[in-house]
């Protein structure tokens, strides 16, 4: 059994519109006698969270959150009407053509979620403060940097969706006024780099002590993914079209002047000092894929240990395909056509990732067709997808599903409680993420995207920003990170496969999420971002 410290954190709280007040529920000498129960309680229980199992809650691996946000916005998956089924008032349809409203139940639920953990940061932040004297100067300095690079993450991931943002870096501090994004861009930056001094070089996805958690590498990754966005970040009106120049973003690292594409490679360097490729990409999204040289940072799951759910892939296939495996499924999301394309799917020579990343055509499980239940073989037409699939012959069938994790046979709750960890950050995309630095910086980055090639079988290419944003998607699709790269490739806003143009470019206020207006409503020293109400 995979062995990561999984407790209850600091609750109870008390959640508001910007975060989460938390109180100890029994005596601080109680819960905090001993080192061990300092950083139990007050460093590894943070890391509970990353995960659910409930809706709208996790990083990744549950439904209506940020993965959701990320991926069902794009052009690379689309959750179709089939019929009566996956209607539920419209919500999954407005993702994909962006009409979203403040008032979504799910984006104030990723809000809290976001800002709670923040909030049991800083409370955190405050024991370790008050700790300093039982634990020693030198471990106290470690975890507080472990704790604020967390919680920097955490502001990350809520600037990269909302834009503008409190920062709320004390505990039961009211920041009621947001900061611009700009300045929560260099916040969140600072923050990262100034908790590398005392965060060990160990590679968070092994099983041991750095298991699950923040470490030096975790942090140069996403030091290295805030300097390639940091044209986009560094904009306070990121949404008019008029963006900013990378090569003059200016950065101090280790005592050097580096502009943005510039920091992004030296932190990707920094990564391949420890980090490589796995011969097959599957590798890193199997069962016991802990074991991984790529994976840089995952979230553990362990069936047996703790809930921490994954749903993308059953969600994904048809009821029959799951039956085969002996679980429920929900036969909803399925690649788009755009996606299909970009993989040369119906081509001579498609991507021989293709079959790493989606099930289509007929359908076979243990080498074994899987049957419907009127006895046909089960086929999945990937080019039959549309956004209403009601009146269409291919109604339960249409669209390419998920493949990418390896199924675990062995799981719990319907195939979701898997002993697959949830891929969070790898090397494939540092590779990718230099070799757009190199380009976007007048250098040659053939080298760098060459390398994820080769793993996959995969001819030469030239490197460019057009094959650079394909490749993207070949190799990280369905990993969360395509609205991001749509966005720095000023994509995201406009005509994609199945959606039309939006009326005019005043629309690309949609690269934000709107402030939820339960936050405003409870707080109107908020402002609503440009273009929603």
């Amino acid at each position: 059994m995979k062995k990561l410290i999984i407790l209850s954190a600091l609750l109870p709280c008390f959640v508001s519109c910007l975060s989460v007040k938390v109180g100890d529920s029994l005596p601080h000498d109680e819960i905090y006698s001993t080192p061990a129960d300092v950083y139990r309680n007050a460093v590894a229980a943070l890391y509970n969270n990353l995960g659910s199992n409930q809706e709208s809650i996790g990083l990744q691996g549950t439904c209506r959150g940020i993965y959701d946000y990320n991926t069902l916005t794009t052009d690379e998956v689309i959750v179709p009407i089939r019929g009566g089924d996956w209607y539920d008032g419209g919500y999954w349809e407005n993702l994909y053509f962006h009409t979203w409203e403040s008032s979504d139940r799910c984006l104030y639920t990723v809000w809290t979620y976001l800002f709670s953990n923040i909030s049991r940061c800083n409370a955190s932040l405050d024991v370790l403060a008050r700790s300093s004297e039982n634990c020693g100067a030198e471990t106290t300095n470690a975890w507080i940097a472990e704790v604020r690079a967390l919680r920097a993450i955490f502001f990350w991931y809520a600037m990269d969706l909302f834009g503008n943002i409190p920062i709320v870096d004390e505990h039961n501090k009211w920041q009621e006024l947001q900061s611009p994004r700009s300045q929560t861009f260099r916040f969140i930056f600072n923050e990262l780099q100034s908790s590398l001094e005392y965060l060990p070089i160990a590679r968070s996805n092994e099983e041991g002590l750095h298991y699950g958690k923040v470490t030096a590498p975790v942090v140069w990754f996403v030091l290295a993914k805030l300097a390639l966005n940091a044209e986009i970040y560094s904009d306070d009106d990121c949404t008019d079209g008029i963006g900013q120049d990378g090569s003059a973003i200016m950065f101090e690292v280790e005592g050097s002047k580096l502009n943005a594409w510039e920091t992004c490679i030296f932190y990707c360097d920094r990564l391949a000092d420890i980090y490589g490729l796995e011969s097959m990409i599957s590798s890193n999204f199997s069962t016991g894929n802990e074991k991984s040289l790529e994976n840089i940072f995952t979230i553990p799951a362990d069936r047996e240990a703790y809930k921490v759910e994954y749903h993308y892939q059953f969600r994904s296939i048809h009821y029959s395909h799951g039956a085969a495996y002996g679980f429920e499924a929900e036969n909803g999301p399925s690649a788009t056509r755009k996606a299909m394309q970009v993989f040369g799917y119906g081509t001579p020579s498609p991507d021989p990732r293709l079959w790493a990343t989606f099930s289509f055509d007929e359908v076979k499980v243990g080498g074994e067709p899987v049957l419907t239940e009127d006895g046909s073989p089960l086929v999945y037409y990937p080019m039959e997808v549309a956004p209403n699939l009601t009146d269409s012959p291919f109604k339960t069938t249409a669209g390419a599903r998920f493949n990418k994790y390896e199924t675990d046979i062995h799981a719990y709750e319907s195939g979701k409680l898997q002993d697959n960890d949830i891929v969070l950050f790898r090397f494939a995309d540092v590779l990718l993420m230099k070799a757009e630095a190199l380009v976007r910086n007048g250098q040659d980055g053939t080298p760098s995207m060459a390398r994820v090639r080769e793993r996959a079988g995969a001819s030469p290419r030239e490197c460019n920003l057009d094959t650079l944003l394909e490749e993207r998607m070949l190799e990280l699709a369905l990993e969360g990170w395509r609205r991001q790269d749509l966005i720095r490739f000023g994509k995201y806003h406009l005509e994609y496969d199945m959606r039309p143009q939006l009326p005019s470019e005043t629309d690309a206020h949609t690269i934000l999420f709107p402030i939820p207006r339960k936050c405003i409503e409870l707080n109107g020293k908020l402002k609503q971002n440009k273009g929603y109400e």
